[in-house]
């Protein structure tokens, strides 16, 4: 699909953009491992609410990111199971924000959001 420029918007190089779900999932790790219910309940928080995740759809969703490579379990806490990001997780994680970064940047330059901070 053409972007505005007439580029397509998703090269070898670029990256096709994350799920939200996805997204947050991710970042809910950024600060170290967690359980499931500890993932679910964090990307509740940060997402204000938008993305709310049932519990078979989280452990879908952490069984796919797993084969992705984007996470790893990391060591149980009794009986739960602990999830960390990898390495790969992190880059792909920085990618994503660095888009985002560039939308709200486009978005400023079309003054459809305030300059700086929000």
């Amino acid at each position: 699909m053409p972007g505005m420029n007439g580029t397509a918007m998703n090269d070898a190089r670029t990256p096709p953009p994350l799920k939200p779900a996805d997204f947050h999932i991710l970042l809910a790790l950024l600060e170290g491992p967690r359980h499931g219910y500890e993932i679910m309940k964090e990307v509740e928080r940060e997402s204000a609410g938008t993305v709310r995740l049932e519990v078979g759809t989280l452990y879908r969703l952490l069984a796919r990111l797993l084969e992705a490579g984007w996470l790893a379990e990391a060591d149980e806490d009794g009986r739960r199971r602990n999830y960390r990001l990898t390495r790969l997780g992190r880059r792909t994680l920085r990618s994503e924000a660095e888009r985002l970064a560039l939308v709200v940047d486009r978005l400023r330059l079309r003054k459809l959001l305030p300059q700086g901070n929000i």
